[in-house]
C-alpha cells in the first residue's frame, strides 16, 4: 500500500518534550485545526493567540477549579493556584516572524517566564512549525492573579515564585 503525502512526514516530539537540554523552556504539541486557517492560506492571527493560549495551559496547567483536563502540566503552576485565584490576562505582545502553514502535525510552541513580580508574571513563546521547524511567531503575555473572594490581587507564593523562577529566560524580543 501507497503511503499517503500526509503521512510521510516525520512525527513531532512526543508532547512534554524539554525544549532545551536544561529544561528551562517548556515544549508543548499544539494541534492546528482546519479552521485556524484564514482566507490568505495560513494560520489566522486571531487562532495563534488561541494557540498561546493552549500552550500555555499545557504548560502550566489550567486553574484547579476549571475544565477536566486529563494529562498533567508540564510545570503545575496555575492548578495548584487557590480555588478564588484567576490568572487574567493584562497584556499579549505578538511578532509574526513566518506564516504559519496549516498542518496535519502540531505546532511546537516553546513557553518560558520572562519576567516575575509579586502578583504576576510574564510569559514568553515561541511558535514553530510541526514539520520543518520553521520559527513563525515570538509572543508574550503579562499575567496577574486576581483573588476573587477579597477582590484584590494575589500574590504567588513562595513556591509558586520558585517554581516559576525554575522556567525562566530572556524574552525573545530582546534583540529580535
Amino acid at each position: 500500500m501507497a503511503k499517503s503525502p500526509l503521512t510521510t512526514n516525520a512525527p513531532p516530539e512526543p508532547a512534554g518534550a524539554r525544549a532545551d537540554p536544561s529544561g528551562v523552556r517548556l515544549r508543548t504539541q499544539v494541534p492546528l485545526r482546519w479552521g485556524d486557517m484564514d482566507a490568505y492560506g495560513h494560520i489566522n492571527n486571531v487562532e495563534v493567540l488561541r494557540l498561546l493560549e493552549e500552550a500555555r495551559i499545557r504548560a502550566f496547567g489550567a486553574p484547579a477549579h476549571t475544565g477536566s483536563p486529563v494529562g498533567e502540566p508540564l510545570a503545575p503552576l496555575f492548578n495548584e493556584l487557590p480555588r478564588h485565584a484567576q490568572a487574567l490576562v493584562i497584556e499579549h505582545r505578538v511578532r509574526y516572524l513566518a506564516s504559519l502553514e496549516y498542518r496535519d502535525v502540531p505546532a511546537q510552541i516553546d513557553v518560558w517566564v520572562t519576567q516575575l513580580k509579586g502578583a504576576g508574571l510574564t510569559l514568553a513563546y515561541e511558535i514553530r512549525d510541526g514539520v520543518d521547524g520553521t520559527r513563525c511567531v515570538i509572543a508574550e503575555t503579562q499575567l496577574a492573579f486576581f483573588d476573587t473572594e477579597a477582590h484584590r490581587l494575589l500574590r504567588l507564593s513562595t513556591q509558586q515564585r520558585e517554581q516559576a523562577a525554575a522556567h525562566q529566560d530572556q524574552s525573545p524580543f530582546r534583540g529580535a
